[in-house]
């Protein structure tokens, strides 16, 4: 098989509206609320926690988008620990991946949730994988990261993801078949980002080949072993319902 050379350029950067909900309206308005000029006292601290894929660190971006550049920093588990400093011309701080910040960082970041509460025109947003106190941080840290308001980001469900999926289609400009998004929610990991992986890469296929998105292009995709996985079967109780039961 001849190797691909594309340049596809970035996807689109997160924003509010690209944001499929499901059952998390709660922490899309949170977030948004602290992009909001004229938030109050109330909105200063916010901690958004789930599994991979649930849209923690897309709202954490889009919150960043949506803010002007230069009063909004965001910090991750690569940001130097001189980055978490406070600095007065920063109104808006977030924080992504607090599970997997070193110990350093996390000294850091205690002192900046101080300096933050100090100033009352200040907030701060973080994300993780868990509720602070799961998180196995510094207990100054687990501490402060529940300051504020602490919300679980729960994964979408299938309609939901289907959603997106098409959603993804089309802020890539991608004009699709109307049975390609049912044949990848029954063909390929269910998981939003491992779709959205796809669909980049599906991109680059159909690109390379000069032909549109569809199932028998799906096919083909994974027939040259490309990544395409069928998601795991739900997981059986290992008793039926009582009824069941002989």
């Amino acid at each position: 098989m001849s190797q691909l050379v594309l340049d596809l350029g970035p996807p689109p950067p997160p924003t509010f509206d690209a944001f499929v909900v499901g059952d998390n309206h709660e922490a899309l308005e949170a977030a948004r609320a602290l992009a909001d000029p004229q938030r109050g006292a109330g909105a200063r601290f916010l901690y958004l926690w789930g599994p991979a894929s649930s849209g923690r660190s897309h709202l954490l971006r889009a919150l960043e988008g949506a803010l002007p550049a230069a009063c909004v920093r965001r910090l991750d588990p690569a940001s130097p620990p001189e980055a978490f400093v406070h600095d007065t011309g920063v109104r808006t701080w977030l924080i992504d991946d607090c599970d997997r910040l070193d110990p350093p960082r996390q000294a850091a970041a205690w002192h900046l949730f101080d300096a933050v509460a100090a100033h009352a025109d200040a907030a701060l947003a973080c994300v993780g994988a868990e509720p602070p106190g799961r998180l196995g941080l510094m207990p100054e840290l687990a501490t402060r990261l529940g300051w504020g308001l602490v919300l679980q980001l729960r994964r979408l469900s299938d309609a939901d993801t289907a959603q997106a999926l098409g959603l993804t289609f089309a802020e890539r400009g991608l004009s699709v078949a109307p049975d390609v998004v049912p044949w990848l929610m029954t063909h390929a990991p269910r998981d939003l980002g491992s779709l959205r992986a796809l669909v980049d890469a599906l991109d680059g296929y159909a690109l390379a080949r000069k032909r549109a998105i569809t199932v028998p292009l799906l096919r083909e995709f994974a027939q040259a072993g490309l990544p395409l996985e069928p998601p795991a079967p739900a997981p059986r109780s290992p008793e039926g319902p009582a009824d069941d039961r002989p």
